[in-house]
């Protein structure tokens, strides 16, 4: 069942969402060559925690740390450890926080160092990819004219979306009804209404759309070893239009 959120929720989600964007600001002011996944991990973590909240991914499913940390051709999920940034890396930074009961989710891929103007393209494409699911984000619409227009610009732009993970609705739990695909896509298609909040969340290839899982378990990379960036928000529908609430 897809939960419809309240005024007083919604209020609760903005203040959620607005420390998540604060965070991943602090996140990126310490991404840079020489920096460790781990650093980034505990940077994340003590931000949050020191302002009464508490990470969403932590232990959620057994996950071991606070954010994933996916560097180059991993898609998602990437455990953070003792892997040092170097220049000219790309690295997707994904992470929640859960204030006050409620959840927020997001995700940027950010260049370390001096990268590449293809990794600069694909960065700023899957950002692109966002804003085109976001506009289709009111009320009236599909959970599916925000995938068809997620993959269009994707496809637009010579990029694969990947199909194995999409986006989801989000609340008091980190992952609620609907999904929501990157792609066209058969099957239920629900109709969206003013108090629905969900995460859109690209996740765009330079090569195939196909990936694999690796032996840990978690980290999603691409099949091919090309690049891969994750742009999420999370996003609510309103009566008038929708509205970013990981956003400081």
């Amino acid at each position: 069942m897809i939960n419809i959120k309240t005024p007083d929720e919604l209020k609760k989600m903005r203040e959620s969402g607005r420390l998540a964007a604060s965070c991943m600001e602090e996140i990126i002011a310490h991404i840079r060559p020489g920096v460790t996944t781990k650093q980034l991990d505990i940077v994340a973590e003590q931000y949050i925690m020191s302002r009464g909240a508490w990470p969403s991914f932590k232990d959620y499913r057994g996950f071991p740390a606070s954010i994933c940390a996916s560097v180059n051709d991993s898609v998602v999920h990437g455990i953070p450890d003792g892997h040092m940034l170097k220049d000219g890396d790309i690295i997707g930074i994904d992470f929640g926080a859960i204030l006050d009961g409620y959840h927020s989710d997001m995700a940027r891929t950010v260049p370390v160092g001096d990268v590449s103007p293809e990794a600069h393209r694909l960065i700023e494409a899957t950002k692109q990819c966002f804003y085109a699911g976001y506009e289709q984000a009111v009320e009236g619409n599909r959970v599916g004219d925000i995938a068809r227009a997620v993959e269009a610009k994707a496809k637009a732009a010579g990029y694969t979306v990947v199909h194995e993970l999409v986006g989801h609705g989000i609340g008091k739990n980190l992952h609620e009804p609907p999904d929501v695909p990157n792609f066209a896509f058969k099957g239920p298609n629900p109709r969206l209404r003013a108090g629905m909040v969900i995460c859109i969340e690209p996740m765009v290839n330079m090569g195939s759309e196909k990936v694999y899982w690796g032996d840990d378990g978690w980290i999603v990379k691409t099949k091919d070893g090309s690049l891969s960036a994750h742009y999420e928000n999370t996003v609510a529908v309103t009566d008038n239009g929708p509205e970013i609430l990981t956003k400081v």
